[in-house]
């Protein structure tokens, strides 16, 4: 295969997609084109959360709420909004002041993310396929799954608690609906793990506190699937059957 011709073709593509919002998002061309070049650097992250102030000193949400949607109708980026609870009402708990925006093409976020010219593409592809590259693979990885979740019908929603006490602070990647909704157990809390070595505190402090809400407990991760003290294990791939 030829990276460098396919790293060429993505980058025509992200052309187009910054011609599209200088041509079409009137009035808010500077806004949306600030939010679409920072995505990469906001993924990389440990805490992947949309922080709107460093687009700019003083910068508020509602003041991007425009450029915010035309990226989301636009179909440009995938976002995952704040539920205040992980419970049925999903939507009716959601948090428009706490997001997390990806790529809906994670090839796209790789272009992004390795923009420099003195890069060689191909042997950057290479090395990313062969998980020789020093990168955060988490941010790649988190956005594989949100891409495949939107493609299989899923809105994509997560949970966060930054709350002083320890036993309430968690981060959990996405909240996914049952298909039937019951008076209990209707949501399946997601973490995605892109290495081999990981813990599950988050995860485990939802069952503990939310078990009532939570259907399946499930983790992305590279290995096999497997069934362990109440929690589902699945591997990368799997993530269109959930």
């Amino acid at each position: 295969m030829d990276f460098d011709k396919v790293d060429r073709i993505k980058r025509n593509i992200l052309n187009i997609y910054r011609a599209d919002i200088s041509k079409y998002a009137a009035g808010h061309e500077q806004k949306v084109t600030q939010i679409f070049d920072t995505i990469p650097s906001q993924l990389q992250r440990h805490e992947k959360k949309f922080r709107i102030g460093e687009l700019e000193k003083g910068a508020r949400t509602r003041n991007y709420a425009n450029a915010f949607f035309w990226l989301e109708e636009s179909r440009v980026i995938n976002v995952c909004y704040a539920a205040s609870e992980p419970n049925i009402g999903l939507n009716l708990n959601r948090d428009d002041a706490k997001r997390k925006l990806y790529m809906s093409d994670t090839g796209l976020l790789i272009a992004m993310a390795f923009s420099e010219k003195d890069i060689q593409q191909g042997q950057l592809y290479k090395k990313l396929m062969f998980d020789k590259l020093e990168i955060n693979k988490g941010m790649l990885v988190e956005n594989i799954v949100a891409q495949m979740l939107v493609a299989t019908g899923n809105k994509l929603y997560f949970y966060s608690n930054s709350s002083h006490e320890k036993d309430d602070r968690m981060e959990i990647d996405f909240l996914v609906r049952k298909p039937s909704v019951t008076s209990r157990h209707n949501i399946s809390p997601i973490e995605v793990k892109s290495s081999t070595h990981y813990t599950l505190t988050s995860l485990k402090k939802c069952m503990s506190k939310y078990g009532e809400y939570l259907a399946t407990p499930y983790v992305i991760h590279s290995a096999d699937y497997m069934e362990k003290d109440g929690i589902t294990f699945i591997p990368l791939y799997m993530t269109p059957l959930l």
